[in-house]
């Protein structure tokens, strides 16, 4: 026993268990923030999440950023990448596009290789600061979707940084998101949730970037550090719920559920949290250690890595919310 233990802490290094905690089920980048999102089989990892993770923000006349919670019509906005982009040391071309669609509108196609002028004063949550426009096209056709002037920027990675709050994770970037790199559940989770609900509801209601199988419904919550695919991952803070999961993402049609469920079972005062503000849980938001470091040799995960939970919280008290 104590050999085979050897040969295990030389294969996985003493800290990793010999035995992953869950398989990586489907990856899933979302390019416009609030649009539908790219289910892909695998994705690089960049210092702020996935690459072309909420790259573009829709935003109203006066720059404030558009969300599902205020135009659920986002929805159903199909966004379309080369495929090849999601593969590790992709660059575009002058031939490389991202494409739009909606129901009655014409497709969109948004150039990956074009310089953009920068526009000042574009916002999202507690961030401000310059954004790159995409163009009067992609304002004329966002403006004739939402029936109001709309504009797609894209983050402006060479002048611009959005740090995540450093009260949970401190010299971490992101981009458009609502403020971590990356968001993990569990197919358990959900399962756990949907035996609860009259009519069970897919995964895209929580807008995950990656989802996992394999562990106990909210396993994830208790997961501090985690290893997929040589990278780790640290657990900074469950995720706090908005209405988005509410919205019908095939019709753009809001509900009650899940938040009435949720709110029975896994708001802070059910789960017997430290702090209680009527908020409700569901996922795991997490960083990656390795986008701290220089963008050398391959930083993927893939759909059937294992996922190999290194240290847990001892309880949901003491998870950070």
């Amino acid at each position: 026993m104590e050999k085979a233990s050897s040969v295990l802490a030389a294969l996985f290094g003493s800290r990793e268990p010999a035995e992953a905690a869950a398989t990586v089920t489907s990856i899933f980048v979302y390019p416009i923030k609030s649009c539908r999102g790219i289910s892909v089989p695998q994705a690089c990892v960049t210092s702020t999440g996935l690459q072309w993770d909420r790259q573009w923000l829709v935003v109203n006349s006066k720059g404030r950023a558009y969300t599902q919670r205020v135009e659920p019509k986002l929805a159903l906005v199909d966004i379309e990448l080369p495929m090849d982009a999601f593969k590790d040391n992709w660059e575009p071309t002058d031939l490389s596009y991202m494409v739009i669609k909606a129901p009655d509108m014409e497709a969109l196609r948004i150039p990956l290789n074009k310089k953009c002028a920068a526009v000042d004063d574009i916002s999202v949550w507690e961030w401000s600061g310059s954004a790159l426009n995409e163009g009067n096209e992609a304002f004329e056709w966002f403006t004739k979707y939402l029936g109001k002037p709309s504009r797609l920027v894209r983050f402006n990675t060479e002048l611009e940084i959005r740090a995540v709050d450093p009260n949970y994770a401190q010299g971490y970037k992101t981009l458009f998101t609502d403020g971590f790199p990356f968001l993990l559940a569990s197919q358990g989770s959900l399962d756990g949730l949907n035996e609860l609900l009259d009519e069970p509801l897919p995964i895209n209601r929580f807008r995950p970037n990656i989802l996992v199988d394999g562990c106990d419904p909210f396993s994830e919550d208790l997961w501090k550090e985690l290893k997929i695919n040589k990278l780790n991952f640290h657990g900074v803070k469950l995720c706090a719920r908005c209405k988005i999961p509410t919205i019908n993402q095939e019709n753009g049609v809001t509900g009650n559920e899940p938040t009435s469920t949720l709110m029975k079972f896994r708001s802070d005062h059910a789960l017997k949290l430290k702090k209680t503000q009527g908020k409700m849980f569901f996922g795991q938001n997490l960083v990656c250690k390795e986008s701290l470091l220089p963008p050398r040799g391959s930083k993927t995960i893939a759909v059937g890595d294992p996922v190999f939970v290194l240290q847990k919280y001892s309880s949901n008290v003491d998870a950070p919310i």
